[in-house]
């Protein structure tokens, strides 16, 4: 099964402290795993950032929205102890805890208010997901926004702007020794299956031969090509080679990279907009959104 949403946690959560003094949050997490027999995999799934886990995401929201309900409170660090509220809550038989029950308790209503310098009302959108998974979601959003219209720009662009952009993109990777050595990556060579040759560090212990492909996104590379530059690397007796291409790669390439003993790593356009944004490389930073919580270590009096 997929990893439950967050609000899914909060009655068997409540349940699961009720005959309890107080509880800790890793014993809590170690309920709800086998109350929802999550696999090993479930238990590791990432947040799109890899930041964190789903299910330590989700478990901790579903905390933080009992809390902010006044159903259950924190007697000291890391611990949970369930109130008389969240008694009542349990005792009146309800089978189904979410967001929208908990807005009949004025705290929770108070927690959710948005603005109140204006007397409004504004709250939070009902989802199933937690505010950092929709952030995140929002975030991936505006990438991919920002990937296809990358792809778009380069494809308006020429043969030799491209061939520059990937030299720029591997330098703010960490590749390509000085500035000037990469900037010549793409002229020492004419070599058929060969555009360009860089270093792989700053003291050029390595090659690293470079096929460049501008190519439209609705086309694939395919099997021959891969075998061509693979060949022109056997030639040089090279053992690393990068195929960029703005379009993307069939199947049978793909398989084809992983028998061969040259280490070849195809970069398809959406690969090549990824690395770009992550690196910053054609793109500049327009708003930032730090995201905090507690520390707890500050205010620990002990």
């Amino acid at each position: 099964m997929a990893v439950p949403k967050y609000h899914e946690y909060m009655l068997p959560i409540l349940k699961a402290v009720k005959n309890k003094n107080e509880i800790s949050m890793t014993e809590v997490k170690d309920l709800m795993s086998k109350e929802f027999n999550l696999t090993e995999q479930e238990l590791k799934e990432m947040l799109p950032s890899g930041n964190q886990t789903v299910f330590n995401n989700r478990v901790g929201w579903a905390r933080t929205y009992l809390k902010k309900a006044a159903l259950l409170s924190s007697p000291k660090k890391g611990f949970i102890q369930i109130t008389d509220r969240g008694k009542e809550v349990v005792d009146s038989g309800i089978t189904e805890l979410n967001a929208k029950y908990l807005k009949k308790f004025p705290e929770f209503v108070e927690f959710q208010t948005v603005n109140k310098k204006e007397e409004k009302e504004t709250e939070v959108e009902e989802s199933d997901a937690t505010p950092i998974e929709i952030l995140e979601a929002s975030y991936n959003k505006v990438n991919d926004s920002l990937k296809k219209e990358l792809l778009s720009t380069i494809l308006d662009c020429s043969p030799e702007f491209f061939e520059r952009l990937v030299v720029d993109l591997l330098i703010n990777m960490g590749y390509g020794g000085s500035r000037k050595e990469a900037g010549q990556a793409f002229a020492t060579t004419g070599d058929e299956g060969i555009d360009g040759i860089i270093k792989e560090d700053k003291l050029g212990l390595d090659l690293i031969y470079i096929q460049a492909k501008r190519w439209k996104t609705d086309s694939t590379v395919g099997r021959p090509e891969i075998q061509k530059f693979a060949g022109a690397l056997q030639g040089k007796r090279a053992k690393k080679g990068i195929f960029i291409a703005t379009s993307r790669f069939s199947s049978e390439a793909r398989e084809f990279v992983k028998g061969i003993d040259s280490k070849i790593i195809l970069i398809d356009g959406n690969e090549l907009t990824e690395l770009m944004i992550e690196s910053n490389t054609g793109v500049s930073l327009e708003q930032k959104f730090e995201v905090k919580k507690i520390d707890t270590d500050f205010f620990n009096e002990d």
